[in-house]
């Protein structure tokens, strides 16, 4: 019941993140286009984890995939909120992030230690939270996570 409330809750709160909250632009880019990349670039994979959960491009929303696969963090409600603390670990703030971390450890207290866990993993990774993604998506998926020493 509570996964479900925490998904609403980022349903009705998407739509304004989106527009008055994040800025540049949406990508001119399609699912096709990037499995159409180089097998082992950051595109292709991204276009695979699009595929794989049946997921569509969010507009302004390209990063928040990215890092998914970056990470290799799951879709879960859980496995979404640690994706948070790892952020904050590094090295990340934004309003919307605190209010998922706030939110996600009132909710799921028994989880701390995963969250925790989280954001161990995002302080020992260099920041790339705020990379040009768009422009990268051609590179291999491990030389990015070699390079910022994502694991």
């Amino acid at each position: 019941m509570r996964d479900l409330f925490i998904e609403k809750m980022y349903e009705i709160s998407k739509k304004p993140y989106q527009r008055f909250f994040k800025k540049g632009n949406a990508w001119d880019i399609n699912i096709n286009q990037l499995i159409q990349l180089p097998n082992d670039s950051l595109g292709f994979h991204l276009g695979c984890f699009l595929l794989k959960y049946n997921f569509e491009i969010q507009p302004k929303l390209e990063d928040h995939d990215i890092i998914h696969v970056l990470t290799n963090t799951g879709i879960s409600v859980v496995e979404e909120i640690g994706m948070q603390y790892y952020l904050l670990g590094n090295g990340k703030r934004s309003l919307y992030l605190g209010m998922v971390i706030i939110t996600g450890t009132l909710f799921y207290p028994i989880r701390f230690s995963y969250f925790k866990q989280q954001y161990q993993r995002g302080k020992q990774a260099h920041e790339f939270y705020g990379l040009d993604f768009l422009n990268m998506l051609s590179v291999p998926i491990s030389n990015i996570q070699q390079t910022f020493n994502i694991k």
